[in-house]
């Protein structure tokens, strides 16, 4: 990211740009909302998916669950429940994201000009082409 140009931050995101900063395709967001409680992004008039910073987190929260701890749809879902009801949800999506990305999901400032989404790296490891938060 340019240190030049003020990052403005950004209260809805596409699920394209979900899937850039999560590493997933569009497909797997809309199975996972019609399998995850917690997973109800809003739409907008247009009918397209907007997804807040509390949604992003949720959605590397799930696939923190099913990917890294190897959870069954059904045990990510009971526990992502049992996670709402006892008020847990939010620090545990704090655990699992690293800070440092979370800073710059509420800063991602889209494209620029004439460039596609930027591809962020959330897990430290460089992908070609990939634009990583410090």
């Amino acid at each position: 990211m340019d240190a030049n140009h003020p990052i403005a931050k950004k209260v809805y995101y596409s699920i394209g740009e979900v899937c850039d900063l999560s590493g997933l395709k569009p497909h797997v967001l809309r199975y996972w909302e019609t399998q995850f409680d917690v997973l109800n992004p809003t739409k907008n008039r247009a009918g397209n998916r907007v997804y807040r910073s509390r949604d992003v987190e949720v959605v590397l929260l799930v696939k923190t669950l099913l990917y890294d701890e190897k959870y069954t749809i059904e045990g990510a879902n009971q526990k992502l429940i049992d996670k709402r009801r006892e008020g847990e949800l939010r620090s545990e999506g704090h655990d699992v994201v690293a800070p440092e990305f979370l800073t710059g999901i509420s800063g991602y400032r889209g494209p620029g000009p004439g460039v596609g989404a930027p591809r962020v790296c959330y897990d430290g490891r460089p992908r070609p082409g990939a634009e990583c938060l410090e």
